[in-house]
């Protein structure tokens, strides 16, 4: 019995882990979310203009989305460093929300909106694979 025992506080240390590594890598992507959304309020100018893409949108509008999605996403990391489970749940959500954001956003930003997707990806998994007793 103590070793299925010392088996499950294992298995709680990398669940931990696992979520703090996503709360953290939520935090980075949120504050970069967030500059991105400021810096297209602030001047559209800032973005390569994409004048035959397929989801073409004002960049002013743009920029608010992706202010409040990062916003949000701040929001959500700090629920995951309090372990909360809701924050898990909205936390796999956002990031959802947000790779569909960052996608969109690939012709006018292509490097950051790439890194942006693996990053979202990856905390999608970090808080999927962590199973709750």
């Amino acid at each position: 019995m103590a070793k299925l025992h010392h088996h499950s506080d294992a298995a709680e240390g990398a669940a931990g882990g696992l979520t703090t590594l996503a709360a953290v890598l939520l935090f980075i992507a949120g504050v970069l979310d967030v500059l991105r959304g400021i810096m297209a309020i602030a001047d559209d100018d800032v973005y390569v203009s994409t004048p035959n893409y397929l989801f073409k949108f004002d960049l002013t509008s743009w920029g608010w989305i992706q202010l409040i999605l990062g916003v949000i996403a701040l929001l959500v990391s700090f629920g995951l460093f309090a372990r909360a489970t809701w924050a898990r749940v909205v936390g796999v959500g956002i990031a959802g929300l947000l790779i569909i954001a960052n996608f969109l956003s690939i012709p006018y930003y292509p490097f950051w909106s790439i890194i942006l997707i693996a990053l979202y990806a990856f905390v999608i998994w970090a808080l999927c694979v962590v199973r709750r007793d």
